[in-house]
């Protein structure tokens, strides 16, 4: 006699409401239980729905045991988390979409909050583990004290994101909506692209509690602690454009200029301690650095829009209608007459001393200005010569229709 479950069968098409997708990558122990839950879940609460399973090349006979419960498998050949997910969603059916691992350690058939939230507007509705309870041994200490809250406050800060647990496993949401957004990552960081996406795109956010256990593989998890940390903080990061280059390049080019500015006439003391050229170099390094952040964080910004990476604000189309290359030059050029004045100043006081040797310190003093305001006016020349070449708008053929 067969050991099988009986499973319903599967709506049209067009009548699934929820498609429950799950990344597998060699769950054979604990697949056939993840999709019992999920199918529970949906007989449970009379939803019309389906379990997908993105395999991403399995080789210990997962596609067989999803296949013998009743799931649709979709072979993604793409290797990654959020390649299998993304070709997951692709495929799948439902007007919504929960995501989970197939680790069973997140609880299936607690979907129910998640779906209320869809129904009601929501866009992405996120789990909570910390609300919801998590089981001793389920999320390493390193993981709850540290990478979790550090990442969500991250992301809260950067993205106004209105979530504590910025990288919860489990998730719903409405299908056109997140495959609207584009997303292009194929690791871990799949899981903050979708939020951050979701954040800058304006969609309703929510979260619910939910629960987390210990997973029930005998084999160690794919993800790798420091590294997929670091890949998701670097990822927060390059998303954010404002606190990665804009914050920290307007920070040091006012301190530069400052010190640089105090330190024209001469030497000062700060506290007991003399502040003298040495000091100057550091404050025209500043300058310099902070100022090619800040260029650096324009670009981004502008490259990233071009692109559709990260949708733009009103506030900055407003701004980046004055940054043309016109503009841009003309800044430039009145910087660099600056620093070309400031020399021809300087060289005229050499010349009042016969060209002869200078002292260093008065010397240094002297041109640093200069010297700074040639850097400062080539760099924003440049800047407006690369940011006109953001933003030529390329064709791109249909190569098959050129050769009918």
């Amino acid at each position: 006699m067969s050991t099988t479950p009986a499973v319903a069968p599967v709506p049209a098409v067009e009548e699934i409401e929820l498609s429950i997708v799950m990344p597998c990558l060699n769950e054979s122990e604990t697949l056939a239980t993840c999709i019992r839950h999920a199918q529970t879940f949906l007989e449970t609460a009379g939803i019309a729905g389906e379990v997908v399973i993105a395999d991403n090349g399995s080789t210990d006979g997962s596609q067989d045991i999803a296949r013998a419960e009743g799931a649709r498998v979709v072979d993604v050949h793409e290797r990654g988390y959020g390649a299998a997910l993304s070709g997951g969603i692709a495929a799948a059916h439902g007007t919504y979409v929960a995501m989970g691992d197939a680790d069973d350690s997140y609880d299936f058939e607690g979907l129910g909050p998640f779906v209320v939230e869809l129904r009601k507007g929501a866009d992405l509705v996120m789990g909570n583990r910390f609300r919801g309870g998590i089981e001793p041994g389920a999320m390493p200490p390193l993981h709850k004290y540290l990478g979790n809250p550090v990442l969500s406050f991250v992301g809260r800060l950067f993205f106004r994101a209105p979530v504590k647990d910025f990288h919860c496993g489990l998730r719903a949401f409405r299908r056109d909506a997140v495959m609207a957004l584009d997303l292009r990552t194929s690791g871990m960081e799949f899981a903050s692209e979708m939020v951050v996406k979701a954040c800058l795109a304006r969609l309703d956010v929510r979260e619910v509690p939910t629960t987390l256990r210990k997973d029930g593989r005998s084999r160690p998890p794919h993800l790798r602690s420091w590294r997929d940390g670091w890949r998701h903080l670097r990822f927060l990061l390059l998303y954010s454009p404002r606190w990665l280059f804009l914050y920290p390049g307007l920070l040091l080019t006012l301190l530069g200029l400052v010190v640089t500015a105090a330190l024209i006439p001469g030497p000062i003391k700060v506290g007991g301690h003399g502040l003298d050229i040495g000091t100057m170099l550091y404050g025209v390094a500043f300058t310099v650095v902070g100022y090619q952040a800040f260029i650096f964080a324009v670009l981004s910004k502008v490259y990233a829009k071009h692109e559709g990476f990260i949708p733009s604000g009103a506030r900055f189309d407003r701004f980046q209608e004055r940054l043309n290359l016109e503009n841009l030059t003309v800044v430039g050029l009145v910087v660099l007459l600056v620093g070309i004045v400031w020399s021809v100043l300087s060289l005229l006081d050499w010349k009042g001393n016969g060209f002869g040797a200078l002292e260093a310190r008065d010397n240094v003093r002297a041109v640093a200005p200069a010297i700074l305001g040639l850097m400062l006016g080539a760099q924003t020349v440049m800047a407006g010569l690369f940011l006109s070449l953001l933003r030529i708008r390329v064709i791109h053929p249909d190569v098959e229709s050129a050769h009918v």
